[in-house]
């Protein structure tokens, strides 16, 4: 068998074709393929991308909804707060995912900006925890490796890899792509 790239290997897994010998025998062995909705969420006050994912062991991942929630800068953070709970509320009442994945907070320009990330983190983490969902979080560099093969690429390599991964026809935006990201990271290395 001719030896598959790392981002083969990861189309293959996510589709569901991926058998135990196709991985090198120094990977980690095969184990089941995760089943079932997950909500990925890039957090931002004024820009939260929002992608759902399926993912099924009998056919490739299929991408169910993503938006960017825009909110103005004429608002205040409590009204963008509100409208951040409701939109993520909105999402999982709809489509029911099993889990939330949200991208980790690692590195802000100064405490302001670290601080109404993480209100708006909270938002989320709160709209998931009412609706019984479990939150799980991945730091940038982990979703990169996870989805590109390589940790510094850029949003661009991100959201190109992912269209080809989801076989999806329109282009995403960049905070819904990297939403998508975090969700396919969650399917590829959640261990349940």
């Amino acid at each position: 068998m001719a030896r598959m790239s790392v981002r083969q290997m990861w189309k293959a897994k996510i589709a569901g074709k991926l058998m135990a010998k196709s991985w090198p025998e120094t990977a980690t062995p095969h184990r089941s393929a995760y089943a079932g909705r997950v909500l990925g969420i890039d957090p931002s006050l004024r820009g939260t991308g929002l992608a759902l994912i399926e993912f099924a062991a009998d056919r490739p991942a299929v991408l169910l909804h993503s938006r960017t929630l825009r909110i103005s800068a004429r608002y205040s953070m409590a009204h963008c707060l509100g409208e951040i709970f409701k939109a993520a509320t909105a999402v999982i009442d709809a489509y029911e995912p099993r889990h939330v994945a949200l991208e980790q907070t690692i590195y802000v320009q100064n405490i302001r900006t670290a601080q109404i990330l993480g209100a708006a983190r909270g938002a989320l983490i709160a709209a998931a925890a009412i609706k019984g969902r479990e939150v799980f979080e991945y730091p940038p560099l982990r979703v990169k490796q996870a989805v590109v093969g390589a940790g510094r690429a850029s949003k661009e390599q991100m959201a190109r890899t992912i269209m080809q991964l989801l076989g999806h026809g329109r282009t995403l935006a960049l905070d819904e792509s990297d939403a998508a990201g975090v969700a396919i990271c969650h399917a590829l290395t959640w261990r349940g």
